[in-house]
């Protein structure tokens, strides 16, 4: 593997950091740090894309700039570096896009990718459900076809941004009889539709940015199926690979710059006068976590690799989303207890360190083995289809 840069790919990069130096500052970073403030986050991705850097690998007929996906990644990596804030859009760049590019009709690339891209259009996932969890082999949201229509009615959890979205990528049961893999389906379905409420979920840090949402004989046109009637499986694969591939190295980068926020804490919190990254134990946590973040890029790289060769995202993106979420937290336990009690104080305390930026990320880390596929559904993926292990049921 050669991980160099070209000169075209250097050059974009310079372009990438100048276009970032000129448009973003730390008040742009706090204003939209809130996952609450919707129209800002909105506005953010709207600069990204007018600048070309949203879509960047996607065919510029639809709105993107026809460029490749080192470019794709270049992008990646500098907005992590440069603590830019998340896109507002996340589920459609990084999930429903992808998956339409790949198994939608041209009529459904035309309708949504370019909205999608500018943000004008934000879109949730529906797979999720209360009894089912990641396990979507499992899932019971049922669709009947009745003449030119499905019709749905089901429960989904976790529905991230549903309550601002206008289009769902949903996973139906259209058939109990098949295999449970083989019964499912995979429709695009209008968030404005009758029958389809919306309920957030207020979360530990107070953010309210997941849902549940139910389903009532909620009619979707045929033209909405992506993909064949029970071939739903298939293409909620090519969602979630793309999804852990494609967030891949930017997630390193990101847990990289945390490590570093940790490093300097360390060095900067007295006890007695005497710096915490002086004890042993503290510089013996830092340095596995330096370890892992290390272990993390080279993966990321790897799958990389994998993805330029033209082959599809393989197991490295499932690795990295475990290790990912299970470093942020021990990054996050290692700063609280760092700073001891005041490590706790939230947002708005006066004695609360860095405004309560540690606090906040320690309880928001709790979602990050639970969103996107729990631990627990990845070390079973990598059990059965890496290391060939029997099933567990």
């Amino acid at each position: 593997m050669d991980f160099s840069l070209s000169p075209e790919e250097a050059r974009f990069r310079d372009q990438v950091r100048g276009w970032l130096r000129d448009n973003l500052d730390d008040r742009t970073r706090e204003a939209a740090a809130g996952h609450d403030d919707i129209e800002l986050r909105r506005d953010w991705q709207r600069r990204v894309h007018e600048a070309g850097f949203a879509g960047v690998s996607w065919p510029r007929e639809l709105g993107g700039q026809g460029g490749t996906l080192m470019q794709e990644v270049i992008v990646n990596q500098e907005m992590a570096a440069a603590r830019a804030p998340d896109m507002l859009n996340v589920i459609g760049l990084y999930m429903a896009g992808p998956t339409i590019l790949a198994h939608g009709t041209p009529e459904q690339k035309a309708r949504h990718i370019p909205p999608l891209l500018r943000a004008d259009e934000i879109w949730c996932q529906g797979f999720s459900e209360p009894n089912s969890g990641s396990d979507l082999a499992s899932l019971r949201t049922r669709a009947v076809i009745d003449g030119d229509d499905f019709v749905v009615s089901g429960q989904k959890v976790w529905t991230t941004l549903a309550h601002v979205s206008r289009w769902c990528i949903l996973l139906t049961r259209t058939d109990s009889a098949e295999t449970a893999h083989a019964g499912l389906t995979y429709l695009i379905v209008d968030m404005q539709s009758p029958g389809v409420e919306v309920r957030p979920l207020r979360q530990i840090t107070g953010d309210a940015e997941f849902n549940e949402m139910y389903l009532t004989d909620v009619r979707v046109p045929r033209a909405n199926l992506l993909g064949a009637v029970g071939g739903g499986w298939r293409v909620a694969m090519t969602t979630l690979m793309h999804e852990r591939a494609t967030l891949g190295v930017g997630l390193q980068v990101r847990s990289r710059i945390a490590l570093d926020e940790l490093r300097a804490l360390a060095r900067t919190t007295l006890v007695d006068g005497v710096p915490r990254s002086a004890d042993p134990v503290v510089r013996q946590r830092i340095a596995q976590l330096v370890i892992e973040v290390e272990a993390m890029r080279i993966n990321g790289l790897r799958g990389l690799s994998r993805v330029l060769q033209g082959e599809q995202p393989g197991p490295e993106g499932s690795v990295n989303k475990l290790m990912w979420s299970e470093l942020n937290q021990r990054i996050a336990e290692t700063a609280l207890d760092l700073l001891g009690p005041y490590g706790t104080l939230a947002e708005g305390e006066e004695r609360a360190p860095r405004n309560g930026r540690w606090a906040y990320g320690y309880l928001r880390s709790r979602a990050n083995s639970i969103e996107g596929g729990t631990s627990e559904v990845l070390r079973n993926i990598l059990a059965e289809r890496v290391l060939g292990l029997p099933r567990g049921r």
